[in-house]
C-alpha cells in the first residue's frame, strides 16, 4: 500500500468509511473521496484540507460555484462538477427532513433552510407555507438577487400563500454578510406584510433573517422572538 504522502487517489479514506462508516471521517477525508487524487507533493485529503483551510469550511465551500473550485490547483471541471453536486445532495436531504418535522420554532426553520440559504452569494428570498400541524407544504423563491421593498411587495409574497390555500406562511430571506441583523427595510417589509396579512386574514408565523454562526450573536433573526410578529 502507498504512503500516505504519495497516495495518487483516496483508497484510505474509501477504506476507512468501509470499515468505521461515513460519520468516522473528518471533513477533508470525506471531500476525498469527491476529488479521488491529489496533485505533485500533496496527497488528495491534503488538498481537502487546503480548500477546508482557504475557504473557511464546509459551508462556505458549499457556496461556491463550479468555475471558483476550478481555480485551485489540481481541480478540473469534472473534480468541480463532484464538490458541487455532493453540497447540493446535502441541500436537497435537509429539503427533505423537512417534511416530517413542524416548523414551530425560529430555531427549527433555520436548522432546516440554513444549508440552502446560507450557500447563496446573494440575497434571495422565500416564502414557505405550512398546514394546520405547521408541517412544510411548499417554498416559493419570490426574489433573487436583492430583497427589498419592491421585489418583496405582500402582493408578491401572498400569492403563493393564497393559491396554495394554505393554514399558514413564513417569510425567509438572507444576509449574504453572515450578519442576521434587520434593517430598516427589513422592519418596513415585515411591517406591511402584517397589515398586508391581517387585511387577508392570513396566518403570518414568521419572517427570519438568515445569517451565520459567529461569537456573541445567533445565526439568525427572528421578528416573532423580536416581538413584532405575535398571533
Amino acid at each position: 500500500m502507498p504512503l500516505l504522502n504519495d497516495a495518487a487517489d483516496s483508497d484510505l479514506p474509501r477504506e476507512k468509511i468501509y470499515k468505521y462508516g461515513a460519520e468516522a471521517l473528518s471533513n477533508a477525508e470525506l471531500m476525498a473521496i469527491f476529488l479521488s487524487s491529489g496533485i505533485v507533493g500533496r496527497n488528495v485529503i491534503e488538498v481537502a484540507g487546503d480548500l477546508l483551510k482557504k475557504y473557511g469550511g464546509l459551508q462556505e465551500l458549499g457556496r461556491l460555484p463550479v468555475a471558483e473550485y476550478m481555480n485551485n490547483k489540481g481541480i478540473g471541471l469534472a473534480k468541480a462538477c463532484k464538490l458541487a453536486a455532493a453540497f447540493e445532495l446535502g441541500s436537497r436531504l435537509k429539503k427533505e427532513t423537512r417534511q416530517a418535522i413542524p416548523l414551530n420554532s425560529p430555531e427549527l426553520i433555520y436548522d432546516h433552510f440554513s444549508h440552502q440559504m446560507g450557500n447563496l452569494p446573494h440575497e434571495s428570498a422565500l416564502v414557505v407555507t405550512v398546514d394546520t400541524r405547521l408541517m412544510h407544504t411548499s417554498t416559493t423563491t419570490i426574489s433573487s438577487g436583492s430583497v427589498n421593498e419592491t421585489s418583496a411587495h405582500p402582493r408578491e409574497i401572498l400569492r403563493p400563500v393564497i393559491t396554495r390555500n394554505a393554514y399558514a406562511f413564513i417569510l425567509i430571506h438572507n444576509h449574504p454578510s453572515g450578519d442576521p441583523s434587520p434593517s430598516r427595510a427589513d422592519h418596513r417589509i415585515t411591517q406591511n406584510l402584517l397589515e398586508a396579512a391581517r387585511i387577508m386574514q392570513i396566518r403570518f408565523l414568521d419572517h427570519v433573517i438568515m445569517g451565520r454562526p459567529a461569537a456573541g450573536r445567533a445565526p439568525y433573526f427572528s421578528f416573532r422572538s423580536s416581538g413584532t410578529i405575535s398571533d
